[in-house]
């Protein structure tokens, strides 16, 4: 085990964990609607920020202001949206709102001449409650940040189908929005947020077993029987469903430990070492796979043994809200699909930490 799983927390955590950082979610309304928006803000004054995208069709926004070589320094949110390109005008909703809170990049002598930094990816779920319009947009972006605004520190954060989450399939799975957290032994905490909706599959279709449960102690192996009849539903949902498997995970890592960008870079893509390790195969043509980083610098100064400690950290946290988010997301079947849960499939197992037989 890395030092980062030696210390996880018997609660799964959540990146609220981080101190001065909120959550908020928001979907689109209608009967034919299936997608929404998740808004992390950071706190006043913002966090710094960094990010690394590995997949091959990545929907991406503001993502070269958080260039180390570049002006801005700090963001004020990150936008994880629904919607594919289209849902990316949620960002100029969330910008709104900070604007009036007075929040921003300064670029004028009165303190109100602000410019918000709002980073924004989105995951392609286009179609998938059956209307095909149904997506996010500026008023989606509003209610999520809004929603942010009036949690309390360290609240805890829904997961499955809500947010960007909503409309949300991995490897056929109904897919969603899951969190979790590591405080490391130096008192540093590491939160990690995903939408999980990858091409990719969470589940090893030989075991039925987590990919990302196989590296945190003796994985649970459901009964063969009721793993082999998951399959066969599952497939049996794949062949209904017309849309085409255009996907992306994207999410969110972050630290209270004080990082520069370029170590907050490092960190953005040492995390996806934790998303490969949790869906197979990854980082494909048809993903948009994107992780953003922040540092909120309200922790210690980490030395270089700690720093390291952070960058395994931040894998294994995104390794396991992978998880977290398809073990919460529910079942869906309507006129854009039917999207069967791992819950769902699952439900008759009881586990067993006994080795399946080869």
């Amino acid at each position: 085990m890395t030092s980062a799983d030696a210390s996880m927390p018997a609660r799964p955590g959540a990146l609220t964990d981080v101190a001065g950082l909120r959550v908020g979610h928001a979907q689109v309304p209608g009967d034919r609607a299936l997608s929404g928006t998740t808004v992390v803000l950071a706190p006043p004054g913002g966090a710094v920020a960094a990010v690394d995208v590995r997949g091959g069709g990545p929907g991406t926004r503001e993502t070269d202001a958080l260039d180390p070589r570049n002006l801005v320094q700090r963001v004020d949110a990150v936008v994880l949206t629904g919607g594919s390109a289209y849902g990316l005008d949620s960002a100029s909703g969330v910008m709104a709102w900070l604007e009036e809170q007075g929040r921003g990049f300064q670029v004028g002598p009165d303190p109100a001449q602000v410019v918000p930094v709002v980073p924004a990816a989105c995951v392609f779920d286009l179609g998938r409650g059956g209307d095909w319009r149904a997506r996010p947009g500026a008023a989606t972006g509003r209610a999520a940040v809004e929603a942010a605004a009036r949690t309390v520190s360290g609240a805890p954060v829904e997961e499955g189908n809500t947010g960007a989450g909503t409309g949300a399939v991995a490897g056929g799975l109904k897919g969603g929005i899951g969190t979790a957290s590591i405080t490391l032994p130096s008192g540093i905490v590491v939160g990690a947020l995903a939408v999980v909706n990858a091409v990719g599959s969470p589940i090893d279709p030989l075991t039925g077993v987590f990919y990302g449960e196989y590296g945190s102690g003796r994985p649970a192996y459901p009964d063969p029987a009721v793993h082999e009849a998951a399959q066969r539903r599952l497939a049996e949902a794949r062949g209904r469903n017309a849309l085409p498997p255009l996907n992306t995970t994207i999410a969110v890592v972050a630290t209270d430990a004080e990082l520069t960008r370029a170590q907050a870079q490092k960190l953005a893509g040492t995390a996806h070492d934790g998303l490969a390790r949790a869906v197979r195969p990854v980082h494909l043509l048809h993903d948009g796979d994107t992780v953003f980083a922040l540092s909120t610098g309200t922790g210690p100064l980490p030395d270089l043994g700690s720093l390291n400690d952070i960058l395994a950290a931040g894998a294994d946290a995104l390794s396991r809200a992978v998880v977290r988010a398809v073990r919460a997301a529910e079942s869906v079947d309507g006129p854009g699909g039917s999207f069967p849960a791992h819950r769902d499939l699952y439900r008759s197992d009881t586990p067993s930490t006994d080795l399946p037989d080869k």
